[in-house]
């Protein structure tokens, strides 16, 4: 069903940068860019909770996020070229199916070994829906109108760390953790009803490559000579490494180490995710088109790297022993300035590759999940009783960014 026909929606067309997506295209792909999302901010605040259940220590049960962030990075390596050579709705419906049949799995894990295996099929089967999303919004976009287009997504996508862990909480008022990833599969399946009857197909045959993996292979090969997509992708997979290692350590450093609860931790998630959601909309609405995306791409970045040093001498005491307000203050702004620098990076590397959008979106998602899951067991690997390695992760990911994006992208440089 990936071609037009009589069981498919039928092919799109592709849109000139001025043509309004319709608002039913924008929650379809939003909801699927949410999914990473809510399958890893929706069970935060029952983490503490698993490893109780199951006797295990943090750093076993952070290697649940680990296991969906390495699903997330291979299938997408695997999924991303599939979707330029089949078409994006039929490996987009199976994966979506594969998600929720992996989600009930979880709920019904009977160790933390069992629960990190079905962590890595989630992960996998979870990867069509952004690599595809992603790939999507460049068949039908092009130049400032796609980095426009991402940034309206994120009004949706955002939404997911805002509500996520806030419906975990709740739900954890009225069941175990085991319920929330069942209500992780039925958000799951409706996505996957509605996707099924109403997302066309968006890459006509004539612009599929079928040549198999091998094909992939020198696709890919050839996008990572390309030094400045190369450039790109490393600035948004260490952006990405700092805003995981807040999602990973932020359960234990505000519930264990500051004595919140799950609901005020749950609130307190909200907030930096709001701040993340507002400022991707300034992005889009304001910044876009009036300022060059590399200049709000370092500004991102400068204020990334101001509050990671800010936070690392906070949590190391060298101010002495603070509270919660003004850590929480420092990671309001971690996240927001994410919203400066992971959709614009995006936006620029696909700009570069218009002949392969599922293989350049693979690539980009791949390396940052797979930056994001060796980011995550690093948070908390001096233990419970200190959030100092999650600022040196944060700092360092900043770091190796900000090099990536002046060495290799180059801004205000010209571009072969």
């Amino acid at each position: 069903m990936s071609g037009p026909g009589p069981a498919d929606p039928g092919a799109a067309p592709r849109p000139t940068g001025r043509t309004r997506a319709g608002l039913l295209l924008i929650l379809i792909l939003g909801s699927l860019t949410a999914l990473p999302a809510l399958s890893m901010d929706m069970y935060l605040p029952a983490l503490p909770d698993i490893g109780g259940a199951y006797g295990s220590p943090a750093a076993q049960v952070q290697l649940t996020l680990t296991a969906c962030l390495l699903g997330l990075a291979a299938g997408q390596i695997v999924v991303g070229p599939m979707s330029d050579r089949f078409g994006r709705r039929r490996p987009l419906l199976i994966g979506m199916a594969g998600y929720v049949l992996a989600s009930v799995a979880c709920a019904l894990a009977p160790g933390v070994h069992a629960l990190t295996a079905f962590r890595l099929v989630q992960g996998l089967a979870g990867a069509a829906a952004i690599v595809i999303s992603r790939a999507v919004v460049r068949d039908l976009f092009d130049g400032l109108a796609m980095a426009r287009f991402f940034s309206t997504l994120m009004l949706i996508s955002g939404a997911a760390p805002v509500l996520a862990p806030v419906v975990g909480g709740q739900v954890l008022r009225f069941t175990d953790w085991r319920g929330v990833f069942l209500v992780l599969a039925g958000f799951g399946l409706v996505i996957t009803l509605v996707t099924a009857r109403s997302l066309p197909e968006t890459l006509p045959p004539e612009r599929r490559h079928g040549g198999g993996i091998p094909d992939a292979l020198r696709t890919m090969r050839g996008l990572f000579a390309d030094r400045v997509f190369t450039g790109y992708l490393l600035v948004g997979s260490f952006g990405f490494a700092g805003l995981f290692s807040y999602v990973s350590a932020s359960p234990f450093v505000i519930q264990e180490i500051y004595g919140a609860s799950p609901q005020a931790f749950s609130l307190l998630f909200m907030v930096n995710s709001i701040g993340l959601v507002a400022t991707g909309q300034l992005n889009g609405r304001l910044l876009v088109g009036r300022i060059s995306l590399d200049r709000v791409i370092g500004a991102g970045l400068a204020l990334i790297l101001l509050s990671a040093v800010a936070l690392l001498l906070m949590t190391a005491g060298v101010f002495g022993r603070v509270g919660l307000a003004p850590v929480s203050a420092g990671l309001f702004v971690l996240m927001s300035a994410m919203a400066l620098v992971l959709p614009n990076s995006n936006s620029q590397g696909l700009m570069r590759t218009p002949h392969a959008a599922g293989s350049a979106s693979a690539l980009l998602g791949t390396s940052q999940f797979l930056v994001g899951a060796v980011a995550s067991p690093l948070v908390g690997i001096a233990g419970e009783d200190t959030a100092v390695p999650m600022a040196v992760v944060q700092l360092v990911s900043v770091l190796v960014a900000g090099a990536s994006f002046v060495l290799l992208c180059r801004p205000g440089r010209s571009r072969a």
